[in-house]
């Protein structure tokens, strides 16, 4: 599994981008996951990075988690309403994996209490997804061309200029 850190130092600008539009969003993101049918679903969510994971979490019972239960596979894009796409974009592909281990739930449940007062501390926890980073991608405007940048684990950041 990727870790967060392992991420990080093998795509270091990839992950800075995806971070700054992740906080200037409120980090709220796009999911994109497959339904049972196969066809694509789109669904808002605020990842986390906890104890070098990058966690899926959200609201119980909801079909962007049934998916990931059913298919692993992942796309996750920053949100963004620019389309000239001046302050970049990022997205991060994976499967994810199903953590069971309760002492992981309590830690969390207790960080995100901490940190915004809402409180799931007493909850059992449906799924607790965990990103295994399998590719990320950023689009970034630079005067008169896009410079796309792409990282696989192992190979590090290549960048594709477009004019």
């Amino acid at each position: 599994m990727t870790t967060w850190s392992q991420f990080t130092q093998e795509a270091p600008s990839i992950a800075a981008l995806f971070l700054r539009r992740h906080q200037a969003t409120g980090n709220l993101c796009m999911l994109g996951t497959l339904r049972a049918d196969g066809s694509p679903r789109i669904s808002p969510i605020e990842p986390m990075i906890f104890e070098d994971m990058l966690v899926l979490a959200g609201m119980p019972h909801t079909r962007k988690f049934d998916d990931l239960a059913r298919d692993p596979r992942f796309c996750l894009h920053t949100a963004t309403v620019d389309t000239n796409v001046t302050d970049g974009d990022a997205k991060l592909f994976g499967t994810v994996t199903d953590v069971t281990d309760e002492t992981v739930h309590a830690r969390f449940a207790q960080k995100l209490f901490d940190d915004s007062g809402f409180d799931i501390r007493d909850m059992k926890f449906d799924h607790f997804f965990v990103a295994d980073l399998t590719g990320a991608s950023t689009v970034e405007t630079n005067d008169d061309h896009l410079d796309i940048t792409v990282w696989k684990p192992g190979t590090g950041e290549q960048v594709v200029r477009k004019h």
